[in-house]
């Protein structure tokens, strides 16, 4: 072949080549663009699906949150009727109290009246130890008797007191001033108790001693061997000079 038919030949070669990448460039880059969308597709949908997943994760945490909060639930639910079964329990209880207290009343008013009668009594027949102030005391728990805005276990606790009260004259020393009827006569004396042991009164210008007789009931004048021990047991019981021993008219008991 000449030089001129190799050139002729290489120009052909040429074109059929250029012609036919042309032909295959159109495929080849749809392919491309198809390529793409369905990788962009993929990662869209990728991303769905962990968008799906960090939201079940969030519903399977609020689920397990959820779960909790009802056991703690039950558990507080479980408590509350545990208390509130006790206080009823207790309203049951209170609720007997309240109706057995006409009851125990119709029982405590009878007896408080007879304490009250066996008080007065007690102090008429006892050693006359601050006698107008214990009756007194017996009168007001009389009137306390009949007032509606006292209770019923107020007006019992006053009882009592008087009661103690009662009590503790057996031992008590003291001096207190007051009244003596001589033959018909008032005279005004310094008094002077050991306890419900001995009873005795001293006039006022320390000249005459007195001391009770029980079983008379009456005031018997006393020897003058006895007066300055009366004196200073007065004096003793107002704090005046100390405690010492003295020589008082004791009688013995039977």
């Amino acid at each position: 072949m000449s030089k001129r038919t190799h050139i002729a030949s290489g120009v052909i070669g040429a074109l059929a080549l250029s012609a036919t990448s042309i032909a295959f460039a159109g495929p080849l880059e749809e392919l491309q663009n198809e390529e793409r969308k369905i990788q962009v597709a993929a990662a869209q949908s990728q991303e769905k699906i962990n968008n799906i997943f960090e939201q079940s994760q969030e519903l399977l945490i609020e689920y397990r949150s959820v779960v909790d909060q009802t056991e703690n639930l039950k558990i507080y639910n479980d408590y509350l009727a545990g208390l509130v079964a006790d206080q009823q329990r207790a309203i049951d209880s209170f609720q007997r109290q309240i109706d057995s207290i006409d009851d125990i009343k119709q029982k405590i008013v009878p007896l408080m009246y007879r304490m009250i009668d066996s008080l007065e009594q007690f102090i008429k027949l006892d050693v006359p130890i601050n006698l107008e102030e214990r009756l007194a005391r017996v009168e007001r728990l009389r009137d306390l008797m009949t007032r509606s805005d006292v209770t019923v276990s107020e007006q019992f606790r006053l009882v009592i007191d008087a009661y103690s009260i009662e009590n503790q004259y057996g031992r008590t020393i003291q001096s207190y001033d007051g009244t003596i009827d001589v033959n018909g006569t008032n005279v005004s004396v310094d008094f002077f108790n050991l306890g419900r042991t001995a009873l005795m009164a001293l006039t006022l210008d320390q000249q005459t001693a007195y001391v009770w007789d029980n079983e008379q009931r009456q005031w018997q004048e006393l020897g003058g061997e006895y007066l300055d021990s009366v004196i200073t047991a007065v004096r003793m019981a107002q704090g005046l000079v100390p405690e010492d021993l003295i020589k008082l008219p004791i009688k013995a008991a039977e």
